[in-house]
């Protein structure tokens, strides 16, 4: 399928991912990403797995040593700060911006389109035409949705999967290494932490600098506090000084100052002392409603759909960004060996549906005692959830907890 043409909507790294593969495959590929300014400057910390430096490899794009933190295990504590289990387990955890910016550096700078955001879709003899909200077209043989939980793409191709809301938000802050205190960063800073609170959970990391730094003092710590927010609270939180609601997520610079005030207060009563330097000197603030998307199909016609925009997991899971990547490489492998654009998306989507749908259900397993407000994970014996089991099967593949029968 040399020579053919594809219209990427969304230009995260998903959208990148599967761009820098079909070009290399001799495709014309245009990302339309609806965002004004470069994206390099949003996300926090991921956890990076072997599997994202393989397909990274694949682009000639391997990350290096700044990339993460080496870690070497997973470590409980309960609300008083007191260890409660630990699992050796060696892991990097790194920067969303470390995958995203070889990607966006890779990829043709006069094809890839900020401001453009898709209007509709429509398609004629096997050709579709995306019509953007300034009234440009696009045509192209192949439409890519990777535009995100919120894809316009998902809605013009299957308008009855829509977000659902988990009932809990994340509270999300990076601090830098070196204006935390001396006792934190003796007791806190070098564990990948899961700090079990009623009804809620804080999973906490060190990860490289901004300037790519990794060693001690230039470093970073990120956290990441899953809380109870019912839809009206939620809401709250969502609305601006001005009055109005961004649906979905609010800009940080937006958010009223009372809802930073109430993070830190929640955290002075809930949070041990040991931890609490994590939420009050973080740089920025942000929040992050915790939604499922469950599709059924990930491919009608001549239009697919990867990462966010075909399944969204619980960042419980942390596999956000290797499953938009693992949907890239499988969907632009069926189309560099199938004979045609519908057998090869049939192909994509046998191969990625029920492994997306997994890592929803998985996700989903993992909040579970936050959605239903129980004291702890282990209160409901259904749940199967202990502490000693959740740092275990947090934060992986679900394809490494089948192997390993976790």
């Amino acid at each position: 399928m040399n020579g053919k043409r594809a219209v990427i909507v969304g230009g995260s790294v998903g959208g990148l991912f599967a761009g820098n593969f079909l070009i290399r495959q001799g495709w014309s590929v245009d990302i339309l990403e609806q965002a004004q300014a470069n994206l390099a400057s949003r996300g926090t910390g991921i956890a990076w797995h072997d599997e994202l430096n393989v397909i990274m490899e694949m682009l000639d794009i391997p990350p290096d040593e700044t990339a993460g933190v080496n870690v070497t295990g997973r470590t409980a504590f309960d609300r008083t700060g007191a260890i409660i289990a630990q699992f050796d387990l060696n892991q990097r955890l790194g920067a969303w911006n470390r995958v995203f910016l070889p990607l966006y550096e890779a990829f043709p700078k006069d094809r890839y389109h900020n401001g453009v955001q898709m209007r509709s879709l429509s398609t004629l003899n096997d050709v579709t035409t995306v019509i953007t909200k300034d009234g440009r077209r696009f045509e192209a043989d192949l439409i890519i949705g990777a535009d995100g939980f919120q894809s316009t793409v998902r809605k013009a191709i299957a308008p009855d999967i829509d977000p659902t809301y988990s009932g809990y938000v994340a509270w999300r802050g990076v601090s830098q290494e070196s204006v935390l205190s001396s006792e934190f960063r003796a007791n806190v800073f070098h564990h990948y932490a899961f700090l079990f609170m009623r009804s809620s959970l804080l999973i906490g990391y060190p990860m490289a600098g901004a300037d790519g730094s990794i060693e001690p003092g230039g470093r970073r710590y990120n956290y990441l506090w899953y809380y109870p927010a019912p839809g009206q609270q939620l809401t709250d939180i969502l609305t601006d000084a001005d009055g109005k609601v961004h649906d979905c997520g609010i800009p940080p610079p937006l958010m009223r100052p009372e809802h930073l005030d109430s993070v830190r207060a929640n955290a002075q009563r809930d949070m041990p002392a040991s931890f609490q330097d994590a939420v009050n000197l973080a740089d920025t603030t942000i929040v992050q409603p915790i939604y499922d998307v469950l599709s059924q199909r990930i491919a009608i016609g001549n239009v697919a759909l990867l990462g966010d925009a075909a399944f969204v997991a619980r960042p419980h899971v942390g596999v956000g960004v290797l499953k938009a990547g693992q949907d890239a490489f499988s969907l632009t492998t069926a189309l560099a060996e199938c004979d045609s654009i519908p057998e090869a998306l049939a192909r994509y989507e046998a191969e990625r549906l029920r492994p997306g749908q997994r890592a929803v259900w998985h996700g989903r397993d993992l909040g579970s005692f936050i959605e239903r407000g129980l004291n702890r994970p282990e209160d409901d014996p259904n749940f199967n959830l202990p502490p000693e089991r959740a740092i275990k099967i947090s934060g992986r593949p679900v394809e490494h907890m089948l192997e390993q029968g976790l």
